[in-house]
């Protein structure tokens, strides 16, 4: 039973808001069933924000370690203390100097090889933006037609990530997927429709 202090035995339910944490009776750390044999995961966001039929894309910078060159969402981890949507909304700050309406589109369990930690990937869409569009150290941001984006080198799952969001409305449930290499080495994304 989940209890907000002061509501013990009252028989009432909590109504957290945003801006209170709710307090909570819960099983003892020791008891949360962490053991090395379970999966860990790192958390991280993905934002395709969509004007019209364009989404604002980030062409990783030449310096960076990992894709550099290659277009993706804007997005990264998200820091302890964050819940995953305000991580979405600093991130989005951060790397294009907008603020937009976030919506939750799926989530995707990402096996990155490492027997014990993946990353849990929360894929956002938004409209609305406001603010001025500026770069990044993370890569220069640019708003692309999506039926461009197969001509461009892109990060290897934003075309099937693109794709389902593309087809999404705000309002419809989102999406759970894991993605993983195969033995070939090539990307496998599988949604648990």
């Amino acid at each position: 039973m989940i209890v907000r202090a002061g509501l013990v035995g009252t028989g009432l339910r909590p109504t957290p808001t945003s801006h209170q944490p709710v307090i909570l009776a819960t099983m003892p750390q020791s008891d949360q069933g962490l053991t090395r044999d379970r999966y860990k995961l790192i958390p991280r966001t993905l934002i395709f924000l969509r004007r019209g039929d364009s989404y604002l894309l980030i062409k990783g910078a030449p310096t960076k370690r990992l894709w550099a060159g290659k277009y993706n969402g804007i997005g990264g981890h998200v820091e302890r203390g964050e819940n995953v949507l305000s991580a979405a909304r600093r991130e989005l700050m951060e790397e294009t100097g907008l603020h937009a309406d976030l919506w939750l589109c799926g989530t995707v369990i990402v096996d990155a090889g490492d027997a014990h930690t993946g990353i849990g990937l929360y894929v956002f869409s938004g409209d609305h933006a406001d603010g001025r569009l500026e770069p990044s150290n993370e890569g220069a941001v640019e708003w692309v037609r999506y039926e461009e984006v197969g001509d461009l080198p892109v990060v290897e799952d934003l075309p099937v990530l693109l794709s389902r969001v593309h087809n999404m409305r705000r309002g419809d449930p989102p999406f759970s997927a894991r993605s993983y290499y195969d033995g070939g080495e090539k990307l496998r994304v599988e949604f648990g429709d």
